[in-house]
C-alpha cells in the first residue's frame, strides 16, 4: 500500500489525493516517470528462474512507456531504461522497489545458492548508484537491513528510515491511530480476552511485533 501510494503520488495521479493533506500542500503536479518493481514475486526461485523474473517486471516496465532498447542482462536494462527515461521526459527518474530482499531470504543460510543470487541482485541494484543524478526519489521495501545481506556495497547513500521517529506515520502505527482508528478493535479484542480496555491497550503495546508503535 505505501509503495502503491508512492507511486501514485509520483505519477501525479491528483484525483486519488483530494481532500487529503497532501493536496493542499503540494503545490506543483508534476509527473515524474516512475520505475515500480514488486520482488515478492521472486520468493523461493533458483538463479535461472530469478533471472527470468527480473527479465518480466523489466518487460513489463519498458512496454509502460515504449522502450525497446533491450540489453542483454538486468543491470544494464535497468541502467538503460533510467537513462532513456530520464532523456525522454527531461524529468528525473522515481524508482520504487517492494521487498528488495526476497529472493535471497529462503536461502540466506545456504552460501552457495546465496552467493549466486546475491551476484544477480548486486548486478541488478548497481544502476542506482551508476544514475544517481538521474534519479528524483528511490525508495526501497524489505525485510532485512541492506548491510546484512552486502547487496548495496556501492550504493551508500541509502538511509533506513524503518525506526526514526518522523516516519512512524508511515513505518508505524502511532498511539493516535491505534486509539482512534482503531477503537472499535480494541473493544472487540478486549471483550473477547476479557479484560479492560487499558489492559488491552497495555498488552498491544508489550506483545506487538511488527511495526513499532511510538
Amino acid at each position: 500500500m505505501l509503495v502503491s501510494t508512492l507511486h501514485s503520488y509520483f505519477a501525479r495521479q491528483r484525483e486519488l489525493f483530494r481532500g487529503l493533506a497532501i493536496d493542499g500542500l503540494e503545490k506543483d503536479w508534476t509527473a515524474y516517470p516512475v520505475i515500480h518493481l514488486d520482488m515478492s514475486g521472486a520468493k523461493h526461485v533458483s538463479k535461472d528462474r530469478l533471472s527470468k523474473y527480473l527479465d518480466t517486471m523489466l518487460t513489463m516496465v519498458e512496454a509502460s512507456y515504449g522502450v525497446t532498447a533491450h540489453p542483454q542482462y538486468a543491470g544494464d536494462r535497468l541502467s538503460v531504461l533510467i537513462d532513456t527515461l530520464r532523456r525522454r521526459t527531461g524529468r528525473q527518474v522515481v524508482v520504487l522497489i517492494d521487498e528488495y530482499d526476497a529472493p535471497l531470504l529462503d536461502v540466506v543460510h545456504k552460501d552457495g545458492e546465496l552467493e549466486e543470487l546475491r551476484h544477480i541482485m548486486c548486478d541488478f541494484y548497481s544502476p542506482l548508484k551508476l544514475n544517481e543524478p538521474n534519479l528524483r526519489f528511490v525508495f526501497l521495501t524489505g525485510i532485512t537491513k541492506f548491510s546484512q545481506l552486502s547487496i548495496f556495497s556501492e550504493l551508500n547513500n541509502i538511509t533506513n528510515i524503518s525506526m526514526d521517529a518522523p516516519y512512524v506515520g508511515i513505518c508505524g502505527i502511532t498511539k493516535e491511530e491505534l486509539l482512534t482508528q482503531m477503537s472499535d478493535d480494541i473493544d472487540l479484542l478486549a471483550g473477547r480476552l476479557g479484560k479492560g480496555r487499558e489492559e488491552t491497550v497495555a498488552a498491544l503495546r508489550r506483545e506487538y511485533d511488527g511495526y513499532h508503535f511510538t
